[in-house]
This record gives C-alpha cells, sequence and structure tokens, in this order.
C-alpha cells in the first residue's frame, strides 16, 4: 500500500501541528501519531512559553538569558532570530484559539522561571501545553488538506541513496514506511517534504517525567538515513519530579520555584544558596546537579520542596493540577513540602538542522526537541521549548511552501516494504530485558554526573545489546516494542559517544574526569549520520 501526499508530517505536538497548520493551504499533509494524537510531550508541559511580552522586557534580555544558561554554547544568530520571533509564534498561538491566563486587569499573567532575568513566560495556569495541544488539535482536525494517521509508527526514512543503493552528493528524502500498529502492516508513505517532530528521547533513562512515547523515534531514524546529530550528550535532567512509590514521574514545574518556592534538605536546611547567586533559580543543569549532590552527600532519598508560605489560597489557584495531583498522592502542598528528585526531561541535542530546520538531508526537516537549531547549547533555558517548536515549524514551513512553487513534484517508484523471511516471534521477553538493561545503563553510567570509565561501561553493554537488536530484527516481524527499542538503542549510543568526545564539563554534560569548562571545547559535538554503506542500521 502506497499514499502520497505534498507533505508528510511524523509528530503531533506543538511542532508538528504548528506546521501542518501552516502548509496545509498550501497541499495535503499526511499528519503521522504513534498514539492517539493528543498523546505528546507537548500536553504534558505544565510552565508556558517564554516570549518578551512587557515594556520593562527586551530581545536582549531574553536573548543573554538564553546564552548564559546555554553556557555559551548557543548559536548566537539563532538566539536572536527565535527570540525576536517570539511574540508572532504566541499571537499565532492565540490566533488558533489557546486561551493563555490573564490578571485581574486582564494582561497576561506573566511568570518567571529558573534563569530567566524577568516575568516573560505565558501559561495558562500550569497546564499550559493542554491548553496549547487542544487548540492546535481542534484547528488540524479541522482543516480540510490535513488527513490524520493514529496509532502508526516510522520505521524507517525513504531516501534516494536507499533507492539507489549508493551514497549520493546530495541525498533527498522522499518519505517513509510507517507501520501501521492496529493491522500490522507496513505502508509506504510518498512526500516531498518530510518533516520529524516526534519529540525527545527520555525513556532512553529510567527516570524521566516524558511520556511513553518519548523513545528517540525521529532521532533514530534521521540518523540512519543520514542525517548529523549534534550534541546528543546534553540530556536535561529537570531538577523537580514528585519523588513518590507510586508516581510515574510527574514534573513539579519550574513556576513553582518561579513563585518563590524553596529546596530543602530533610533537615529543613535550604541549600541552593551553597550553589548559585540566583538560588532556587538558577539554571535546570546546576540546580539538577545540586540536589543530586545534596542527596548522595546526606544518603537521603529525595529533598523537598517548600511553597508553603504563599498561602493555600494562591496555591490552589496559580497551580490547580499539581496541587490536585500531589494530594491523590496523599500530599498537601498547601501544608506540607513536596518530596522531589531530578529525572530525565529534555533532550538539548538532537538532528543537526540550518536556520530554516532542514536536515543535511535534502527536504527532509527536523522540528521541536527531536532537532539541535543552536538554540540552547548545553543546557536549555526554562520554556523556550514549546517557543522552539513553534518558531522553527514557521520557519521549517516557509522554506518547503517555497520549494513546493520552485521545485517540480518528484515521487520516483519506491519498492514496498519487503519483510524477507522474518518469522513471528515469541520471545517478547527478549525486548523487554534488553529495553530494561539499556534504561539502567544509561541512568547508573550515563547521568548527572558522569566518568570516562562509567560511560566506556555504559558503551560495552550498549554494543552488546545491539548486536542481539539487529538479529532479531532481522529474524521476526517487526512490533512497534522493537521498533521502539531498537531506537532506543541507537540514541543510546549516540549519546554516549557525544559524551566521550567532549573532554569538558559544560552545562548539562559533567564528567569527573575534566571537571572544568575548555574554551577550546566551544564548538558543537557533530555524529555524521549512519552511512548506506552499513545496511544492518540503514535498512531491513
Amino acid at each position: 500500500m502506497k499514499i502520497t501526499s505534498d507533505f508528510l508530517v511524523i509528530g503531533t505536538g506543538i511542532a508538528g501541528l504548528s506546521y501542518a497548520l501552516k502548509v496545509a493551504d498550501k497541499g495535503t499533509v499526511s499528519l503521522i501519531t504513534k498514539r492517539d494524537i493528543d498523546i505528546t510531550a507537548t500536553q504534558l508541559a505544565q510552565g508556558g512559553i517564554a516570549a518578551v511580552s512587557s515594556k520593562e522586557d527586551s530581545f536582549q534580555a531574553h536573548a543573554k538569558d538564553t546564552m548564559v544558561a546555554g553556557v555559551d554554547l548557543p548559536h548566537a544568530d539563532v538566539v536572536d532570530l527565535v527570540v525576536e520571533a517570539g511574540p508572532k509564534a504566541v499571537a499565532d498561538l492565540i490566533q488558533w484559539g489557546v486561551n493563555f491566563s490573564r490578571n485581574r486587569d486582564n494582561e497576561y499573567d506573566l511568570t518567571r522561571e529558573g534563569g530567566h532575568s524577568h516575568r516573560r513566560i505565558l501559561h495558562a495556569k500550569d497546564a499550559t501545553g493542554r491548553e496549547i495541544e487542544r487548540a492546535l488539535v481542534e484547528a488540524a482536525q479541522a482543516h480540510p488538506n490535513i488527513t490524520l494517521y493514529q496509532h502508526h509508527i516510522a520505521v524507517d526514512l525513504i531516501t534516494e541513496a536507499k533507492i539507489q543503493k549508493q551514497e549520493l552528493d546530495e541525498n533527498r528524502c522522499l518519505g517513509a514506511y510507517i507501520l501501521d500498529i492496529k493491522n500490522d502492516e507496513v505502508i509506504t508513505f510518498g512526500a516531498r517534504f518530510t518533516v520529524l517532530a516526534t519529540g525527545g528521547a527520555g525513556k532512553v533513562y529510567l527516570y524521566t517525567c516524558n511520556p511513553d512515547i518519548a523513545t528517540g523515534d525521529g532521532l533514530a531514524i534521521g540518523w540512519r538515513a543520514g542525517a548529523s546529530v549534534a550534541n546528543m550528550e546534553f540530556m536535561q535532567f529537570h531538577p523537580t519530579t514528585l519523588y513518590h512509590p507510586n508516581a510515574k514521574s510527574f514534573l513539579i514545574s519550574e513556576a513553582v520555584r518561579g513563585e518563590g518556592a524553596i529546596l530543602k534538605r530533610s533537615d529543613g536546611y535550604a541549600f541552593m544558596p551553597d550553589y548559585h547567586d540566583l538560588k532556587d533559580l538558577a539554571p535546570r543543569d546546576i540546580v539538577a546537579r545540586a540536589i543530586d549532590n545534596e542527596m548522595k552527600k546526606h544518603g537521603d532519598d529525595c529533598v523537598f520542596l517548600d511553597i508553603t508560605h504563599k498561602g493555600e489560597d494562591y496555591i490552589k489557584d496559580r497551580f490547580p493540577t499539581i496541587y490536585q495531583t500531589c494530594l491523590e498522592y496523599g500530599i498537601d502542598m498547601t501544608k506540607e513540602p513536596i518530596p522531589v528528585v531530578p529525572a530525565a526531561h529534555y533532550l538539548c541535542g538532537g538532528l543537526k538542522t540550518d536556520t530554516n530546520g532542514e536536515t543535511s538531508i535534502r527536504n527532509l526537516f527536523a522540528i521541536g526537541e527531536v532537532a539541535c537549531t543552536g538554540l540552547h547549547g548545553a543546557n536549555r533555558l526554562a520554556s523556550n521549548s514549546l517557543l522552539e517548536g513553534i518558531v522553527f515549524a514557521k520557519f521549517a514551513a516557509e522554506e518547503s511552501i517555497k520549494r513546493l512553487t520552485e521545485e517540480p513534484p518528484s515521487f520516483p517508484s519506491i519498492e514496498p516494504w519487503d519483510c524477507g523471511s522474518a518469522t513471528c516471534s515469541d520471545e517478547e521477553v527478549v525486548v523487554a530485558h534488553n529495553w530494561d538493561e539499556i534504561r539502567r545503563s544509561m541512568w547508573n553510567y550515563v547521568g548527572i554526573v558522569r566518568s570516562n570509565k562509567r560511560l566506556h561501561r555504559a558503551m560495552s553493554r550498549i554494543n552488546l545489546i545491539q548486536e542481539e537488536i539487529i538479529e532479531y530484527y532481522w529474524n521476526f516481524y517487526i512490533t512497534s516494542d522493537l521498533i521502539e527499542l531498537r531506537n532506543i538503542t541507537t540514541v543510546a549510543k549516540l549519546i554516549v559517544q557525544s559524551a566521550l568526545m567532549r573532554k569538558e564539563s559544560r552545562g548539562l554534560h559533567y564528567t569527573i574526569d575534566y571537571p572544568e569548562a575548555d574554551a577550546n571545547s566551544l564548538h558543537d559535538t557533530i555524529i555524521p549520520g549512519c552511512q548506506y554503506a552499513n545496511p544492518s542500521e540503514t535498512e531491513k
């Protein structure tokens, strides 16, 4: 079976939906999501979207905060582009129906988060992502040119190099092979432009506040197709996720600290002044390492986030979702501090793109968390993620529309998916075991604090598991679980490889072997895409 469209968009968070809505008036859109349309990381975003929105603020201040948080590694030209596009991006969201919270004067209620010098975060109480997702989903479902394919997962990209079975000076993306999960059928999706908006890879780690879908799919299929990746060593660990035996890594928004919450040890000592001048509003990498250090130093399982001094009425009104969720676990945040621990949250690296969001493969774009645009550097500034997603969706859409009129339609003959001599597997336990081992190895050896010894130990384990997965992949029919396992293993290896390449500590990458920043390392860590000559990684 083959389906063709002008635009193939894989992912339905803020980036994918924004792109689809921007291009849908110009052509047909196939919109792919591996669960329901609104099961995304965007849906879970609590804090908000950063954009200059007051006279007291400025583009220069937002740009400076982004550079400082990213430890001078962000690309200054990209930072300026994104920051200056912020107000228009917010206006687009409002036009699509997003309702941001307002104050008593009916002005937008701006909040502040860690690393920001001004109040510039627009939010919808503490469920900003849910409100954005709602509005974008409604707009996308109402557009006649957008066809939605739910419960479909990308297997691999289709490129000219793959079709011609040789390396090309300029490779071009022609679409993707997509597994219809419910019908166990791999469908060929041909497209003039393919957009990866698949989000991050938090499920590579044992503890994460990411949704279950965050298995690095776009990263893995993009790299296997030949697209370069950059800065994969910079995995951001959110400092404050709820610590409770029955909680599945529920995130406690940075906005809680932005509104005055204080991190304390079990003995009540407020420790953040010992680590940074901004105290509890320090950038995330510093706060996460501080918590990690305090827990190890004092043998504690968690630390505590205390906002009780703000009063019951204020807390219930400003943080209704967090209040209600904590209450379900027996924690009343109006009367007692919240137990918290760090967890894998956001990958600052990804598929390397230019300022149009295009990867090193022509007509293959990557937007949102799957991409490395140069905005975040060594650590993402809070609430810059939703901003980046919608801004680069706009840049990518504009370039796609321009190219749509300049380049003639081209849908070359693409061979249908061939499963070869694969058979049904009766050993799903292999998939489950390898999945668990990868995630534990990454958490134990490639976490908040690293060393060369730990990284090499992780790499040796990953290599053994990858060999097993490749053999398994070739011998049995593919399933969504096998695809995700294959992808997290690929992403885990890229993270470790990148971490071994950076011989310094900067931002989210802290190693005891190189504890200081090195001015000679002030550059991106780039790994070229997988070459076609390695068929075990590029095709079934």
